[in-house]
């Protein structure tokens, strides 16, 4: 990569870190590389809008990695909506970008609120089937507020990110019932079960609830991919080392989508900001279960986390801090 774009990718991993997002930090850089190795992304991509609207634009990012076209998307989606109130940019021909909510974040400086979802790697079954059909498909919601912390809803749409299963892994642990289940349907604890021909699950993981987590994983595909003319359900070529990509592609690489929408293009942002606060005060306040458990606003943890680790620093597991010594070693940099 060019230093900029270098840079750039850094950030968006750090951030991760920062926010003890662990399984898309710097664990992550190994998988690029494997990637690159592989020739399955493309290191100085010409990235560019093949359609294009006031409020709307889509991009083809020449193979290049979400990390650093993601937030190139965004900073057009905040362009549009200061000239029309909303921006939406789908991608196509993309790879994994890191978390979402990086990019969505962007919109808050602006008074915006920001969106930003992609689609991955066809690991979770739909309700009902043993078939990986679709990824772990995350999304991420921003909105401004006022003396409060912002609102970050940034989550998988799945029951567990696979991101989590490798760290259970890397410690050696067992995951909790209802993440995973086997190549045969049925429930298990086992943190490699992927690798055996088993499937995450949908978000609400029961065949009750887990419906609803289908159905939102399968927005964030037809948003990111059917949308964008990307990869999408079985056919999104694969991050995961123990996947093998696909012939006969429907479209191209890995989709994303991002949007910013201005406070004000609904209503004055101070108005606006004040019923956030007073939202975000009254559900502070709602009574808890246990007076030992506090009432969490979704983004307050990883606000927390970053604030910590700005000042303490970033624990890194044994297992990740070998692989950035071996890569170390492989490309010659002192460690």
């Amino acid at each position: 990569m060019n230093e900029t774009d270098a840079t750039l990718a850094a950030d968006v991993l750090l951030a991760a870190d920062l926010r003890g997002i662990d399984s898309h930090g710097v664990a992550r850089l190994s998988g690029y590389v494997r990637l690159h190795e592989n020739k399955r992304t493309n290191m100085k991509p010409n990235w560019k809008i093949i359609h294009e609207t006031p409020s709307t634009a889509t991009i083809d990012a020449d193979n290049g990695l979400g990390l650093v076209v993601a937030p190139k998307a965004m900073e057009i989606a905040i362009a549009k909506a200061k000239n029309v109130g909303t921006g939406w940019v789908a991608i196509q021909n993309s790879n994994h970008f890191g978390i979402a909510a990086y990019h969505a974040m962007m919109a808050l400086e602006h008074d915006m609120i920001g969106i930003a979802m992609t689609n991955a790697s066809p690991l979770v079954a739909p309700t009902f089937s043993k078939e990986r059909m679709l990824g772990t498909n995350p999304m991420c919601y921003v909105f401004p507020a006022g003396k409060y912390l912002p609102f970050v809803a940034d989550m998988a749409t799945s029951s567990a990110a696979n991101g989590k299963l490798e760290i259970a892994q890397r410690t050696g642990k067992s995951i909790p019932k209802g993440w995973v289940q086997d190549a045969d349907g049925n429930d298990s604890i086992d943190a490699d079960e992927l690798k055996k021909g088993g499937a995450l699950l949908p978000l609400g993981s029961s065949n009750e609830a887990g419906h609803k987590g289908y159905a939102l994983a399968s927005v964030v595909d037809i948003f990111t991919a059917v949308l964008s003319g990307a990869n999408y359900g079985p056919w999104v070529p694969p991050f995961v080392s123990f996947l093998d990509p696909v012939e006969n592609l429907p479209g191209k690489g890995i989709g994303h989508f991002v949007g910013a929408m201005r406070v004000d293009a609904f209503r004055p942002v101070e108005e606006f900001k004040k019923n956030m606060d007073n939202w975000i005060e009254r559900f502070k306040n709602a009574v808890p279960v246990d007076e030992n458990k506090k009432i969490i606003i979704p983004g307050e943890p990883e606000f927390w986390e970053h604030e910590k680790r700005t000042k303490n620093g970033i624990p890194l597991n044994d297992k990740v801090v070998d692989d950035l010594k071996s890569l170390a070693k492989k490309f010659n940099l002192e460690f």
